[in-house]
């Protein structure tokens, strides 16, 4: 039965255009095709990936952090309550009106102590910023590093200048041994992030990342099977100009360099919005819909391969949409609106009105409003030598 669908699966009829089989692709001692056993190699390589990340993380990332000056925010830790930890446990992390009454009655506590026991206890596994600064640090090398090394890769070849070159001789394109190294690196990165996902910082476009990097596998994987490598590499080299500039953004936010992370965030707007929604369309979308057409008839794998490329463009909109709107927070109130993936889940104010809320309960009244002659403006002027402030909130004359 293996055999069946292995043989089911690799009909030269999905993966090639027509008139052309697989003994076309024959390799010689001048001539390699890619081949699809090939990228089992990414999977070794992923892991080792993933162990370069965690030394890089402890080694570098994050002394760095301590030295310029990113510090985690002490946040108040929950009580510890067995049954309130039973229920964030395995029902659910953040529990509705009723069950908070019902959880309330259960531990004989009011209900404003359970809603403030579930909002501590999910801070508490909120990511530190040590943790996202160091992510943030290590994607930026890995981008910084493949954004040139791509560059490096295509700056000579044909087809970066002239897109119609992606289609010359296709599908018999030796594959060159950089381009080989180069989707090797690419495709070993997205197998590290979804090895890592778990652990990972989760934002609340974590649905959509997934996607995303479903997506890119195996357009990956189905570009250097088919041979699409040409127009692989032009995906890869334009994802990578923005992620350059979003990282730092990140980094610079971390370390509360506001002005810079600013500037930045412009920056990376512009770079994404441009090489998103113009350049990717025109360089990869009508190339391949059209300019491929003027090679081959449409079979299989041109459907499926315009199939993903929709799909990630369909992610650049999405993207594309917050960031809009931020640009446009920005432009208004002159200062840059958190981040829309954040993966902040309440407010940090959220704390503070329960502070001010307990002080207001006690009868603890702060006055600012203090004249040179130490007298307070409430409701006329008054000694404050004749007035004393009790504990619970009275006035009492002396």
């Amino acid at each position: 039965m293996a055999r069946s669908l292995n043989e089911w699966l690799w009909q030269h009829e999905f993966w090639l255009p027509p008139g052309i089989t697989w003994e076309d692709m024959q390799e010689s001692e001048d001539i390699h095709y890619p081949q699809p056993h090939d990228l089992l190699l990414s999977i070794p390589f992923a892991l080792i990936l993933v162990v370069i990340r965690c030394a890089f993380e402890r080694a570098i990332a994050l002394p760095l952090s301590s030295k310029l000056g990113v510090r985690d925010k002490q946040r108040p830790k929950a009580q510890p309550n067995p049954v309130l930890e039973t229920f964030y446990s395995t029902c659910c992390k953040n529990p509705e009106e009723g069950e908070l009454i019902s959880l309330a009655k259960q531990c004989d506590l009011p209900v404003r102590k359970v809603e403030r026991w579930f909002r501590r206890r999910r801070n508490t596994d909120r990511p530190s910023l040590s943790k996202k600064f160091c992510e943030a640090c290590w994607r930026f090398a890995f981008y910084f590093i493949s954004f040139f090394t791509g560059l490096a890769v295509l700056y000579d070849k044909p087809w970066l200048w002239d897109h119609r070159e992606c289609w010359t001789g296709y599908p018999q394109q030796p594959l060159q041994p950089s381009l080989f190294w180069y989707y090797l690196l690419e495709l070993s990165f997205y197998w590290s992030l979804v090895f890592t996902l778990p652990f990972d910082v989760k934002r609340k476009d974590f649905k959509e990342q997934i996607v995303h990097h479903a997506a890119t596998i195996f357009l990956i994987s189905f570009s250097y099977c088919a041979n699409y490598i040409r127009i692989g590499t032009l995906v890869m080299i334009i994802h990578d100009a923005s992620d350059c500039f979003l990282e730092p953004t990140k980094i610079f936010n971390y370390m509360k360099w506001k002005k810079t992370c600013d500037s930045l965030f412009m920056i990376f707007s512009a770079v994404f919005l441009i090489s998103r929604l113009v350049i990717f369309p025109y360089t990869v979308l009508y190339n391949t819909y059209y300019y491929s057409m003027e090679i081959f008839q449409p079979f299989f794998g041109y459907y499926f391969m315009n199939a993903l490329l929709i799909i990630l463009q369909l992610l650049h909109v999405f993207w594309s949409c917050l960031i809009i709107h931020m640009v446009y927070k920005f432009i208004l109130q002159g200062t840059m609106e958190k981040d829309m993936r954040s993966d902040t889940e309440e407010s940090d104010k959220d704390e503070e009105r329960e502070k001010i809320w307990e002080k207001e309960k006690n009868g603890i009244t702060y006055f600012r409003n203090i004249t040179s002659n130490n007298y307070i403006q409430r409701n006329g002027s008054e000694p404050l030598n004749n007035r004393t402030h009790l504990t619970n909130g009275h006035v009492k004359e002396r």
